[in-house]
């Protein structure tokens, strides 16, 4: 047998994808395997579980396909359960699982908010493909009656294996065998046969809604309202999927207080109104946040980066401080260049500006103070719906990782020079008090060595004051 036959070789797995059989089996599996590991790798179990308000347990007891009966005497059966003690205080919190393209049903959830109530539950937890923008969004719409003793979270499948994924392979599991474990639970649900994938498509509508808003004819519908939806899932995506990159928790920028369903209200208006959907991500220690707009009208996606200017030197300097970072980057990199109390920006491309830099001066006011600049690279839009190749979903997420890896991760802040200190003077000069200009004549002295200071000038109207 040859050295590198075993490479052709399936290596074998603690958790197999193989043989799993429709929609029931694949949630059954996804169900186990999740938990199970959950309970065998304390770390990550605990690193899911602490936003939820679960106590740091020793032990997270995990059990699948619990049985309950309701007031009617109905029997139910929740995915599973989880229970943590510490002390003397008991978490205890009931799972509903769905894989694949399955969507979580308002009434099933809101029987098994009941159960829990009656039999003592803290929470609900669901998991599915569905992706929301932390865990206290939920997919579904309860009334809020059912909430007042019992907590409702949910997870997405990406979710989790980001949490796997930062944990593995940034923060670390302890134990070997432990991290074996859990590097396995990420290969059963990187799998397509689990059914625990990402973001997978635009939905049905995307298509339509695309091609009315190149022809200026979208309207804010329900179905531009659903792209809206989709979008939003599709950002959460995508930080999510840059976490996993850069074992750093990425965010996506949003106002104050602002709610998923005002951002879609916004998006929706925004499609057709201007023909475009954006988004801006928060990466720690990167220059600035990075923008994510989808141009449906002119099928063009963007990728930019706004920063501030240097503060302390001249406005030539300023710009050339820039050029000299920009020195791999792509010749049709758009630089913007925003002046003090100027609305418009002074705009050109990288390959025009690296040979005249002179070109973004305000040519109102060239001593005019430059505040910051924005970076912006536009590639055509993935037209497709999926995720093969020439889709919206994998172009665009190309697009920004290239972005992000190619340019801002290598864009470095101004930082002023330390201020320097005073030069001394040598030991063999002598203070500064006893120099004298060249060619001074020397004071003459007397035998004494003392100095004698020459009298002023006699003065022939100087009065005589007596004493």
């Amino acid at each position: 047998m040859s050295t590198n036959e075993h490479d052709a070789w399936k290596p074998a797995r603690l958790l197999p994808t193989v043989g799993i059989r429709g929609q029931e089996e694949q949630e059954r599996r996804a169900t186990s395997a999740l938990l199970a590991v959950m309970r065998a790798v304390p770390e990550f179990g605990h690193g899911l579980l602490k936003e939820l308000g679960a106590p740091k347990s020793p032990a997270i007891q995990t059990f699948c396909e619990v049985r309950f009966r309701t007031q009617d005497g109905r029997l139910c059966i929740p995915d599973g359960a989880i229970v943590c003690e510490r002390g003397r205080r008991r978490w205890m919190c009931l799972i509903e699982v769905k894989t694949g393209s399955a969507r979580l049903r308002d009434e099933q959830i809101a029987t098994y908010l009941d159960i829990a109530r009656e039999n003592g539950f803290d929470a609900v937890l669901t998991i599915s493909n569905q992706i929301t923008a932390d865990s206290s969004e939920s997919p579904v719409t309860i009334d809020g009656r059912k909430l007042r003793r019992v907590n409702l979270f949910h997870f997405s499948w990406w979710r989790i294996l980001t949490e796997a994924t930062m944990q593995s392979r940034y923060r670390g599991i302890s134990d070997p065998d432990q991290a074996w474990i859990l590097d396995e639970l990420i290969a059963y649900l990187e799998h397509p046969a689990a059914g625990a994938g990402g973001f997978t498509d635009m939905g049905e509508h995307w298509v339509a809604v695309r091609r009315a808003a190149h022809d200026g004819t979208l309207r804010a519908s329900e179905e531009a309202r659903s792209v809206a939806e989709r979008w939003e899932e599709f950002l959460q995506y995508l930080a999510l999927s840059l976490s996993q990159d850069l074992g750093q928790h990425v965010t996506i920028v949003r106002a104050r207080r602002q709610t998923t369903t005002s951002r879609i209200d916004e998006t929706t208006r925004a499609m057709a109104s201007e023909g475009h959907m954006t988004g801006a991500f928060r990466i720690p220690g990167a220059i600035g946040d990075v923008t994510l707009t989808a141009d449906l009208r002119t099928r063009q996606t963007l990728t930019s980066v706004t920063f501030p200017a240097p503060s302390e030197t001249r406005q030539r300097t300023r710009i050339t401080w820039l050029l000299r970072q920009l020195k791999e980057a792509p010749r049709e990199l758009r630089i913007d260049a925003a002046y003090k109390s100027i609305r418009q920006t002074v705009a050109g491309l990288l390959e025009q500006v690296a040979e005249q830099p002179d070109l973004l001066l305000c040519e109102q006011d060239p001593r005019r103070e430059l505040r910051s600049f924005t970076l912006t690279l536009s590639r055509r839009l993935g037209q497709k719906r999926g995720r093969d190749e020439g889709s919206f979903v994998r172009e665009t997420r190309h697009q920004l990782v290239d972005f992000y890896g190619d340019l801002v991760q290598n864009l470095k802040p101004w930082q002023a020079p330390a201020p320097k200190l005073r030069e001394a003077p040598r030991d063999d000069e002598p203070p500064q008090d006893e120099r004298r200009p060249t060619g001074a004549t020397p004071p003459t002295g007397g035998g004494d060595g003392t100095a004698h200071v020459p009298a002023p000038p006699a003065d022939d109207h100087a009065r005589t004051v007596a004493p």
